[in-house]
């Protein structure tokens, strides 16, 4: 036993107190294992500045980085029937959806929004993998063709980020 870290040690860490340090203030590139500070990627758009890699960005944030100034307007999705199938594996779709809607705080895995990109108007639609990996139901579907006729009817470019 070590008096140092028996006795000593303690007593100053009561005296001064722990400081607490956020579990994510460090990112790991997963091409080169380097360690990343956290604002440093996020202040490039979630790209690693050595190595290039591109890491998962949430679909709200994508559009903020896309957008001139980060405005945009969301396009509201269509309302389907959510599970006409009655689908069910291990649990029911519809359990499943509910979950992921409380959880990633979307409707679907599809956002659709329009705005500015260098003051020229355009219709972006998202494609969110937080949201069930990314599964592609009739709801998604139909929130993409929305985007696509919102894109028509108002005569300016779509991008599809998926």
């Amino acid at each position: 036993m070590n008096w140092i870290t028996n006795y000593v040690r303690p007593r100053l860490n009561s005296m001064l107190g722990r400081r607490e340090t956020p579990e994510n203030l460090w990112i790991k590139c997963p091409e080169t294992g380097e360690m990343v500070f956290h604002a440093d990627v996020e202040e490039n758009q979630w790209v690693i500045p050595v190595s290039g890699h591109h890491m998962k960005i949430a679909a709200r944030q994508r559009l903020t980085h896309f957008y001139d100034d980060g405005a945009f307007q969301e396009i509201a999705n269509p309302e389907v029937a959510q599970d006409p199938l009655r689908f069910r594996d291990q649990k029911k779709y519809s359990d499943r959806l509910r979950e992921n809607r409380l959880k990633t705080g979307l409707e679907d895995s599809i956002i659709n929004a329009t705005g500015k990109l260098e003051g020229m108007e355009i219709v972006t639609t998202v494609h969110d993998f937080t949201f069930m990996g990314g599964s592609l139901g009739m709801a998604a579907g139909e929130a993409i063709i929305r985007g696509f006729e919102t894109a028509i009817e108002k005569k300016c470019p779509m991008v599809l980020f998926a």
